[in-house]
């Protein structure tokens, strides 16, 4: 291990959940991208410090954004990147999720990064094989790095995270983002509140500590940061249609379109973990607004998911390097 050497240590051995995470492993893995980033901005966006770690990439669920984004981080630290997916796989032959990786982890792989449509999927793998787990993604349960990339890209456009207000709005029953959003601000003394359907929202949300607010435009004005969640049709039979009336009528109550943003008469910060739907959740012109932060989302991913994979690879026992 090389580069950017730490004695900070992560208090866990795999990345799981937000959930496991303390604040302070949260502040070592920011400021850990901090110096990543700066990584990136130079000329050879390249380090040797993951030179002799092979990454799997195992993506039970189809994904671009995420899947490219932790495959682009593995290379800037220069690790061996082994990259499956269960379409055209032995997993569509029946093969188990334990089978399938235990196959690639005897071919002396050290970190696995998953995504499954299953919650707890993580978690189970964590505890049958002798590997780094990073979750990246579980069902509607959790995505780490997404939450962290979030609460990243706040603090970075508004210099601190404790104290702002944020507004998560759209589908929470279905996402992932949502959940690990709420811990990973709350961890880091920000205030939430979600806004959305009645029909997409979780019977539990009372528990968690955030606030509801149903009317869109009084949780805008309320907040500092918008983070409006993509509608996860795919989740919901294919149109939505069970869950509220037609899209047309979900971007008329819960979309942000130009107009409403100027009747707010103050400016707030606007988030998307994407992919988009343009029209729905956020019109083209507020995605593509001065104070939408959605591309540094994507560009802060790539930083947030080097200082994970780093953190983690130093966990890994010395021997087995």
């Amino acid at each position: 291990m090389n580069t950017m050497a730490t004695s900070e240590q992560l208090s866990v051995e795999h990345l799981l959940g937000i959930k496991e995470l303390s604040a302070a492993d949260i502040e070592l893995i920011f400021r850990t991208a901090d110096g990543f980033k700066e990584v990136l901005n130079r000329p050879i966006k390249k380090v040797p410090s993951l030179r002799d770690i092979t990454i799997a990439n195992l993506f039970f669920e189809s994904s671009t954004r995420t899947r490219v984004s932790f495959e682009l981080a593995e290379k800037r630290l220069s690790a061996d990147v082994v990259n499956f997916s269960s379409s055209g796989s032995s997993v569509s032959k029946g093969e188990t999720l334990v089978d399938t990786v235990n196959n690639i982890l005897a071919m002396k792989v050290d970190m696995v990064v998953m995504r499954h449509p299953d919650p707890g999927a993580a978690v189970f793998l964590s505890r049958h094989v002798d590997a780094r787990i990073v979750n990246a993604g579980d069902g509607t349960h959790e995505h780490p790095t997404q939450a962290l990339l979030d609460a990243y890209s706040i603090r970075e456009k508004l210099g601190r995270v404790k104290g702002v207000k944020v507004l998560i709005v759209g589908d929470i029953l279905h996402s992932r983002v949502a959940l690990s959003n709420i811990f990973c601000l709350q961890k880091l003394g920000a205030e939430v509140m979600l806004c959305g359907p009645q029909t997409l929202m979780p019977r539990y949300i009372d528990t968690l500590g955030v606030r509801v607010e149903p009317d869109l435009d009084k949780a805008l004005k309320w907040c500092d940061v918008a983070n409006m969640l993509r509608i996860q049709l795919e989740r919901q039979g294919g149109d939505g249609v069970a869950n509220f009336p037609s899209l047309r009528e979900y971007a008329m109550r819960y979309g942000l379109d130009l107009d409403r943003y100027h009747r707010l008469g103050k400016e707030i910060v606007i988030m998307h973990p994407g992919p988009i739907n343009r029209g729905v959740e956020v019109t083209s012109q507020v995605a593509d607004h001065a104070n939408s932060i959605i591309l540094d989302q994507v560009e802060n991913g790539v930083a947030i998911r080097m200082a994970v994979l780093y953190l983690l690879a130093a966990r890994i026992p010395r021997t087995a390097v």
